[in-house]
């Protein structure tokens, strides 16, 4: 049983949240202001946090932050926000993912299942052996992909990027975090290094590169590796 706290000054958005997640058997707590959010937080360990940035007492982005000094727990930003820039503040704030207002709810169940999931004691995270697409497998513990039967060759920098994105598998993760994983701290703006890379792992290992389906693009944002 995952608990959930839903953080969001709007009314009709946290009463449809709490429906739906209530229908799927979550535990959901609801507050609709920074303060009560990082109370509630601290009193209820939630699973996962869904957490809008525009609250009428301080911006999300402070909410992360403080959250960030004490807990791992998954956020996921909900936000009428559209600019590159305040999603990228979100996400290098300790966010770990990031939905557009209007939303899709699937999508956002979506979102959230694989953070708890990540999250929990047993989880994806946990068990880092194999995981396996339609098309290739990567084999986390011997460092080796394996394409239609036959072992795919990468550079020890294409690995590293394939790795930190196989470990986050399902979340976003931002340009500066993937630049500084695999660059190193002094990185963050050479967002070009990460084009070039990515496309060298489509071609390896997509079956469509033009057309990926496991190493997604978010513009402006980051990168997402899906099963």
């Amino acid at each position: 049983m995952y608990r959930v706290l839903v953080v969001d000054d709007e009314p009709q958005i946290v009463r449809a949240l709490v429906i739906n997640l209530r229908a799927r058997k979550y535990e959901v707590d609801a507050a609709h202001d920074g303060a009560s959010a990082l109370q509630l937080a601290a009193a209820r360990h939630p699973d996962v946090i869904v957490l809008d940035l525009g609250l009428p007492d301080m911006d999300g982005v402070e909410v992360i932050r403080g959250l960030r000094g004490w807990t791992r727990v998954p956020i996921i930003v909900l936000s009428a926000r559209q600019t590159s820039d305040e999603k990228v503040e979100a996400l290098d704030a300790g966010a770990d993912d990031y939905v557009t207002k209007p939303f899709g709810m699937d999508e956002l169940l979506a979102r959230l299942r694989a953070a708890a999931q990540r999250a929990a004691p047993g989880g994806p995270e946990d068990d880092a052996a194999t995981v396996e697409t339609e098309t290739f497998t990567v084999d986390l513990a011997a460092k080796k992909v394996n394409r239609g039967g036959a072992d795919v060759r990468l550079t020890p920098t294409e690995w590293h990027l394939l790795e930190v994105l196989v470990r986050n598998t399902g979340r976003l993760v931002s340009q500066k975090q993937l630049l500084q994983e695999v660059w190193g701290p002094s990185y963050g703006t050479e967002t070009n290094y990460l084009r070039v890379y990515m496309a060298q792992l489509r071609r390896k290992l997509e079956a469509d590169p033009a057309h990926p389906r496991h190493f997604i693009t978010e513009p402006g944002m980051g990168y997402r590796f899906e099963h």
